[in-house]
């Protein structure tokens, strides 16, 4: 898929994250508000969401958040009457227009439940979670082993677990007037963040974009300034690929020593772009609009954002070892130089207790987890935020996982 096809989705992304926005708040991760998602996204609300839906040779049909498969792979069912009730979600925001859509499709075959959003940002949402604020974290990077034990408090002695929901590429976006298709090697892209490049026609920068006339402009890169998973993975992909550039550890935060502009949540990081010719970050590529999209070299390509490309590297990574048999987190291959494959990706996920202490709640949580990891529900946030659907296998995986859900 090329360069205009991403930015058409993104833009789609951009009105239905504005509807988002509306209902939630700011998406700068300042908003503590928690609302419930409207259903007027047109975008999002495709007959895909609550229909029948042909999937190699299969004919699927979700009802209240269940999948049933007949005369193909075997997917395993969740309730199958509708549910009812309020589900409360908070967390990345990388997932806005995407949960927009979700929750169109969702509510279409429950009209009796209510699934409400606040797109705090991953830190805050796994915060709420944690906290019992809310039912379910949306997170740009897996639980980690202290969150883990954490959620034992919230969870029971199981704890929670993550699903793959959301699988997008990030955009290493820039505000450069002339120059399009830029390519970046990973040590030139760790050069510019870590503020080592600080001009656009740097020898680096040069080198990389043979025969385009470079301005000798003032880089301007911009970082998220909350703790964001966004982040985790952006600054994970610097310290795999030039360690001797960006010498810091993969963090949520941004490092002091870096420096650069500050700014609050994706949205934030995306006007701060725009507003500054010669700025440059990093976004879930779903936002970025308009912005000049880098190439990132891969081996010995350069190779264009993609969805397909993102979905390439999730397929090459190896699962989070030392984890529960239901937690479904990845360890992305950065490195790898596999033709196709984009790794600068972001794998957000939603994060639920295996029990919840309530059987309703539980129920709500299993037929919403069940509709969102569908081929309806991944093909809907495909159509309104331009991600990459879960494969046919890691699908079955997650299904799996999502039976497991239950009260006690």
């Amino acid at each position: 898929m090329n360069i205009s096809s991403i930015r058409r989705r993104a833009l789609a992304a951009a009105v239905v994250g504005t509807l988002v926005l509306a209902a939630c708040g700011d998406d700068d991760d300042s908003s503590s508000e928690t609302t419930a998602a409207t259903a007027t996204a047109a975008a999002a609300s495709d007959s895909t969401a609550a229909g029948a839906t042909t999937t190699e040779g299969a004919t699927e049909t979700t009802k209240g958040g269940a999948t049933t498969t007949e005369g193909g792979s075997d997917v395993t069912s969740g309730p199958m009457k509708p549910v009812s009730g309020t589900l409360v979600g908070s967390g990345a925001t990388s997932q806005a227009a995407a949960m927009q859509a979700w929750t169109v499709g969702f509510q279409e075959t429950n009209p009796d439940a209510t699934v409400q959003y606040d797109p705090v940002g991953s830190g805050g949402g796994r915060t709420a979670f944690l906290s019992g604020g809310a039912d379910f974290a949306g997170s740009d990077a897996a639980i980690n082993d202290e969150d883990f034990e954490e959620s034992k408090e919230r969870c029971g002695t199981e704890g929670a677990i993550d699903l793959p929901h959301y699988i997008s590429p990030i955009a290493i976006a820039y505000n450069l007037p002339g120059v399009e298709g830029l390519k970046l090697t990973p040590a030139t892209a760790a050069g510019i963040f870590a503020g080592t490049i600080t001009k656009w026609n740097d020898a680096a920068i040069a080198a990389d974009n043979s025969g385009v006339e470079l301005p000798d402009t003032t880089i301007n890169p911009v970082h998220r300034s909350d703790e964001s998973g966004t982040t985790q993975n952006f600054t994970d992909y610097l310290h795999a690929t030039a360690p001797d550039v960006w010498t810091e550890e993969a963090a949520q935060a941004w490092p002091d020593s870096a420096g650069g502009e500050g700014a609050q949540g994706t949205s934030g990081v995306v006007a701060a772009i725009g507003a500054g010719e010669g700025s440059v970050g990093y976004a879930d590529a779903s936002q970025v609009g308009e912005l000049g999209v880098a190439q990132i070299k891969v081996g010995s390509e350069f190779v264009e954002l993609s969805p397909e490309g993102a979905a390439k590297a999730v397929e090459v990574s190896e699962k989070t070892p030392g984890r529960s048999q239901y937690d479904v987190s990845f360890k992305l291959d950065r490195t790898t130089t596999e033709a196709g494959v984009y790794p600068i990706t972001l794998v957000s996920y939603h994060i639920v207790c295996l029990k919840y202490d309530d059987q309703a709640k539980a129920d709500l949580v299993k037929a919403f987890m069940g509709y969102v990891g569908s081929s309806a529900g991944q093909e809907a946030a495909a159509k309104a935020a331009g991600s990459a659907p879960m494969t046919a296998e890691l699908m079955k995986q997650v299904a799996t996982s999502v039976e497991q859900i239950s009260a006690g």
